[in-house]
């Protein structure tokens, strides 16, 4: 249970800190690949959060204070690590849904200037 991380193409910059805010450009699929749910390339808007802080699910939190700066890779989570037996019925996930996010981390905020942070919600 929890998060695997498999890098596709490695970064060459830091990591992020628990409370930073990122940017990344991410696509979601239900584990098999299949169906995807969510992307920000659809509309080209990047998402941005504050790393750490559960603004998101536990499975991004988690895994993205593993990602390096550049790093483009693939975070399977189990259901307690994404939306658990609530799902997100208005991307419908189903409950105990198993989740696969493919995500590259495009920006780390400044851990002094963090002026340009996103309010989402998870």
């Amino acid at each position: 249970m929890g998060v695997t991380r498999v890098v596709k193409k490695a970064g060459r910059g830091a990591t992020p800190k628990i409370g930073q805010a990122i940017t990344v450009h991410c696509t979601g699929y239900l584990a098999d690949g299949k169906k995807k749910f969510w992307s920000t390339h659809d509309d080209n808007r990047p998402f941005s959060f504050v790393v750490g802080i559960g603004q998101v699910i536990r499975g991004w939190d988690e895994g993205m204070l593993q990602m390096a700066l550049g790093e483009t890779a693939e975070l399977l989570m189990t259901p307690d690590y994404a939306y658990g037996a609530r799902g997100f019925p208005a991307w419908n996930i189903p409950a105990d849904a198993s989740l696969l996010f493919e995500i590259e981390l495009l920006k780390i905020q400044d851990e002094h200037n963090q002026s340009d942070r996103a309010d989402v919600r998870k």
